[in-house]
């Protein structure tokens, strides 16, 4: 903990549990760090190393969690002191309510070129409460088992009453955590709204939100690093393909739901007993165009200025592929268009998430097995005794924290208790299957778009027929001489 605490603040603090330094005093970036106390903690705590030392040496069990860590994004659209008093707001109104003493630390890394600003805050508070009388308080408590008539279960295996353990606070609950979201991004659209800036961020997901988009990948330091010297990278070309189908499935929806608006305001336009035939419309205006002449047609005085008469003609050739002769017709068209798009940006939504998934448990695979050997070596004898394994988990604790988060995860995705390789080519076989169905899909996209982009033309054809053209008073004269 003391570690990352050093880390978190840019400085060089020493651990009384371990007799180590970690000293972190030439990490660049740090602009401010601070400790806040809650009301009953002790004044001495103010001192980093005093408070995360006393956190580590409440501690029995040299496994145990000590602090929850919270992130939170800067916006570039505030000033560094409007975002910090942004921040200080949030921890009172939030964490130190609650009774929580935080230590924080703002980053403002240096910006890549053409890169994009990644201010930031960095928050650690411990997870045991303070009491009143400024001792720490615990984690948990014991609740009785209580069967379906109240009444106490009693335990034949251990032959002691059932207990179930209870956080004696609600600081890590998922509904807190989704509060505390909210809450933070409620504060900044409120400032973006004082400062008049048309700007707002969720702490939804896309799928939460509603929102048909892909989702991107995060992909870190070391691939924005590689990235920026050239070298592509999976996580990359993933994201530059999410990127490019999300600006696609946008285009496509836009641009349809605007033609079906606009067949509304046609028909008024054509709002006749009998709509006429789409197709006599096309072809008396190219017959108007081959002439050269003004179309003096019932539809408005418009003069024949389509740029090729193969427009036309490829207009109606559509238009007779698909048995489309009104407008009604054409709106059912694109109803089905929309129906298409829309059913191919949910599969490949779907198909990206698992993707996205196995990508995530094949990577945690060749973690957990690069790590292995470390966890195991601490099983042996000589790591019975409780100082030699502490020293032992003190110097490889980022192999041992990557491997506990690697199979944490894979338990979570379903990798059996005996890692079975049957599993992994399992999942690399699915992998494949679903990337070669997603391009597959993403191929359809084409003639869906080639439809869309012709029944665009029929609009800019039909528009030219129904909408007069504008006279400008020079015309206007000139039609008055000339009667």
């Amino acid at each position: 903990m003391i570690a990352s605490a050093a880390y978190r603040a840019g400085e060089k603090l020493h651990s009384e549990r371990y007799d180590e330094y970690s000293d972190y005093t030439r990490k660049g970036g740090v602009i401010l760090s601070e400790i806040l106390l809650s009301p009953q903690a002790p004044r001495e705590y103010v001192d980093r190393e005093t408070l995360w030392n006393a956190v580590e040496k409440v501690e029995k069990r040299p496994d145990a969690q000590l602090a929850y860590s919270f992130d939170f994004a800067f916006q570039n659209e505030f000033t560094m002191e409007e975002n910090i008093a942004l921040a200080r707001q949030f921890m009172e109104e939030n964490f130190l309510s609650r009774g929580m003493t935080l230590d924080f630390a703002i980053h403002e890394p240096d910006k890549e070129p053409g890169g994009i600003p990644n201010p930031h805050i960095h928050i650690l508070a411990p997870i045991r409460p303070i009491n009143p009388d400024g001792t720490w308080g615990n984690k948990q408590k014991k609740v009785p088992v209580l069967d379906e008539n109240g009444e106490r279960v009693w335990d034949e295996k251990y032959k002691r009453w059932k207990f179930t353990a209870v956080p004696t606070t609600d600081w890590g609950s998922p509904e807190v955590l989704e509060e505390w979201r909210k809450n933070w991004c409620d504060l900044c659209n409120a400032k973006f709204e004082e400062k008049g800036l048309d700007v707002r961020i969720d702490w939804r997901s896309y799928e939460r939100q509603g929102v048909e988009l892909l989702a991107q990948v995060h992909e870190g330091p070391a691939v924005r690093a590689m990235e920026k010297r050239g070298i592509p990278t999976e996580k990359g070309d993933y994201n530059r393909w999410v990127k490019a189908t999300n600006a696609l499935l946008k285009s496509l929806r836009e641009k349809i739901a605007g033609l079906l608006t606009w067949i509304k305001t046609a028909e008024e336009k054509l709002n006749e007993p009998e709509q006429p035939h789409l197709i006599q419309i096309l072809l008396d205006y190219m017959d108007v165009q081959r002439a050269g002449a003004e179309n003096f047609s019932r539809y408005g005085r418009r003069k024949a200025n389509l740029t090729t008469l193969q427009d036309v003609a490829d207009a109606v050739a559509f238009l007779r592929e698909n048995d489309i002769s009104t407008l009604g017709q054409l709106e059912e068209k694109l109803t089905a268009l929309q129906a298409k798009v829309d059913n191919l940006g949910d599969s490949m939504k779907a198909k990206n998430a698992r993707i996205k998934t196995l990508k995530e448990a094949l990577d945690q695979v060749a973690i957990y097995r690069t790590n292995l050997p470390v966890f195991q070596e601490m099983g042996k004898k000589k790591y019975n005794y409780k100082k030699a394994k502490a020293k032992y988990q003190a110097e490889h604790e980022s192999e041992l924290k990557l491997f506990y988060r690697a199979r944490r995860i894979l338990k979570e995705a379903g990798m059996p208790p005996e890692f079975s390789q049957e599993t992994v080519d399992a999942w690399r076989k699915e992998l494949a299957l679903l990337q070669d169905e997603r391009a597959a899909e993403y191929a359809e996209f084409k003639p869906l778009r080639d439809e869309q982009r012709q029944m665009s033309h029929i609009q800019y054809c039909v528009n030219r027929v129904i909408q007069p053209e504008p006279q400008t008073q020079e015309k206007q004269k000139t039609n008055t001489v000339e009667r």
